[in-house]
């Protein structure tokens, strides 16, 4: 039974059965509801088969249940068809997918990749990877005081030989929401390829692929409400199909021949050997469960959640704040003086708070922002004001505890 909104940690197994302890780390995973674990057992319970080629009711079952999560996968960001949603291992492996595939594309030695100076590793290591082994250059736009992109700076970037931008809608770190609907027309005015990083975006906001206009768009099951190990890539259709593979093996070929093979057709030429079956259907489920909320009650309830966090925050004078972004998303990464973020994470730990500590994976922004290490509170419309009001208090007695 769902409850509303305010209750909805009652759905969640991990959340009801702890009171006592209050989880703020959903940018790095969230936890699970009973609807997707019930998924998960009920596919392997029912109907645990290998999907496609099986011509028996276990195996039609679960090429049944595994294709109508894309289905409903695609139509939650609102892809015009559910060829475009390729099924991956999560952010980090679209991504490599997207780098390694468009590179071999489109690019040539001496071109140019523009990333941002705010990317997570996983938006930044890969192009690395492929800009090495093509010959790329890599430019990067640069990230204001106020956490903000510089899109003046990107203006000065663009030049001929520009083929790939790849930026994230919502930094893991400031919590900035970039305008990516603006920056992918400017990148398109220009005949450059766009990708979005929006592991931070899809469990929070209303995504619209078509709308936004981007090329690619990758995200994760798990930050979601959804099973680790799966999660999506997006693509455009005339480009998915332009585009090589990326790995090799089952499914993924119509044909094979001991010199060559020839391709499936979408999304199963990206889908190479047995797939993550279970996890798309936990993923299906999810989002399900997103739509029952709704996603604009969903963004309106964690924006009064972060605007309380933010207001707490800064009415304590010993912490810092980084990211003062106007669009911003439920993250809030922030340092008390004379503090190391470990041990104050630690100390919030014992009274009860999961926060995460570190670089968030993001050093090259940690380096710009002096503060290689923070510490990170991130909300889910599960989490409540109280829990907002636990989290301040426990930062305003830190001084008692902690150095």
């Amino acid at each position: 039974m769902k409850h509303p909104i305010e209750q909805s940690y009652m759905d969640f197994p991990i959340l009801r059965d702890n009171r006592d302890y209050t989880y703020l780390d959903n940018a790095a995973t969230t936890q699970k509801p009973d609807v997707v674990l019930k998924a998960l057992q009920d596919y392997y319970t029912q109907c645990n088969a290998n999907v496609y080629r099986a011509i028996y009711r276990w195996g039609e079952e679960s090429t049944r249940r595994y294709e109508a999560a894309r289905e409903k996968t695609a139509a939650f960001i609102n892809a015009e068809s559910p060829d475009q949603l390729i099924f991956t291992s999560g952010t980090t492996d679209s991504i490599n997918l997207a780098a390694a595939t468009l590179c071999r594309h489109l690019i040539k030695e001496g071109d140019e990749i523009i990333l941002t100076e705010m990317e997570h590793h996983s938006n930044l290591v890969p192009w690395q990877i492929q800009a090495e082994y093509a010959g790329a250059v890599l430019k990067f736009i640069p990230v204001s005081e106020s956490g903000e992109l510089d899109l003046a700076a990107l203006e000065g970037l663009w030049s001929p030989r520009t083929r790939i931008l790849a930026l994230t809608h919502m930094s893991n770190v400031l919590g900035t929401i970039n305008p990516v609907k603006e920056i992918t027309a400017r990148a398109h005015s220009r005949g450059v390829t766009v990708l979005v990083d929006a592991a931070q975006s899809v469990p929070h906001m209303k995504v619209d692929v078509q709308d936004l206009g981007c090329d690619l768009l990758a995200f994760s099951g798990h930050k979601m409400y959804g099973p680790t190990g799966i999660g999506a890539l997006y693509g455009k259709k005339e480009l998915l199909e332009a585009l090589p593979p990326f790995r090799g093996g089952g499914e993924m070929i119509r044909t094979v021949y001991l010199d060559h093979s020839e391709w499936n057709t979408l999304p199963h030429k990206f889908e190479a050997g047995t797939p993550n079956i279970a996890g798309a259907i936990g993923l299906g489920a999810a989002v399900d469960y997103l739509n029952s909320y709704g996603m604009k009650a969903i963004e309106q309830r964690e924006a009064r959640l972060t605007e309380k966090l933010i207001a707490g925050l800064d009415s304590l004078p010993e912490y810092k704040l980084f990211g003062r972004a106007e669009n911003r998303g439920g993250i809030a990464a922030f340092s008390r003086e004379g503090s190391h973020s470990h041990d104050l994470t630690e100390y919030l730990d014992g009274r009860g708070l999961a926060l995460r500590a570190g670089h968030h994976c993001a050093h090259p922004l940690g380096r710009k922002l002096n503060a290689l290490s923070t510490c990170r509170a991130s909300v889910s419309f599960y989490n409540t004001e109280e829990e907002i009001e636990k989290l301040i208090t426990a930062l305003l007695q830190a001084g008692e505890h902690i150095l």
